[in-house]
C-alpha cells in the first residue's frame, strides 16, 4: 500500500468532487438537475405543494408521460422528491418535495423566473446576432 504525503491527501481532498471533471459524480448530478424537465417539476412541486401525477402533466403541457415519469422516478432516486401511494379506486398517487428538494427548489425557481423576465433581452440579443451572422 502506497502511503501519501499530508500535501497529496489535501489535493486529492480537494479534488474530490469538481464538478468540472467527466468522471466526477457532482458532474453527473449537475447534469441531472440542470435538465429543463427536473427544473419545471420541482418549480412546479415548490409553488403547489403535493401533486397527484395527472396534475404534474397538466401543469407542464410539453411534458409527454414517459419523460414525466422517467424524471419523477430520477427526482425520486435522487432523494428529491417523495411519492406517496394512497389505496384507493383508483390508487391515487401523490408526489411531493423532500427537504433536500425544496432546498434545490429555491435555486430551480428563481433561474426559471431569471428567464421568464430577461426572455425579452435574450431574443433581442439572438436576433442582433443574427442578422450579423
Amino acid at each position: 500500500m502506497a502511503t501519501r504525503t499530508a500535501a497529496q491527501q489535501r489535493n486529492e481532498a480537494r479534488e474530490a468532487y469538481d464538478a468540472f471533471m467527466k468522471e466526477c459524480p457532482t458532474n453527473q448530478l449537475l447534469a441531472r438537475i440542470s435538465d429543463k424537465w427536473v427544473s419545471l417539476i420541482v418549480s412546479a412541486l415548490g409553488e403547489q405543494g403535493p401533486m397527484r401525477y395527472s396534475d404534474l402533466g397538466r401543469k407542464i403541457p410539453g411534458v409527454s408521460q414517459k419523460m414525466l415519469t422517467q424524471t419523477l422516478r430520477s427526482l425520486e432516486r435522487d432523494g428529491l422528491v417523495a411519492r406517496t401511494v394512497t389505496a384507493s379506486v383508483p390508487v391515487r398517487v401523490d408526489y411531493e418535495l423532500t427537504a433536500l428538494g425544496r432546498n434545490l427548489c429555491c435555486l430551480l425557481t428563481a433561474v426559471k423566473e431569471w428567464a421568464e423576465k430577461h426572455f425579452d433581452e435574450v431574443d433581442e440579443a439572438r436576433t442582433r446576432y443574427d442578422e450579423t451572422a
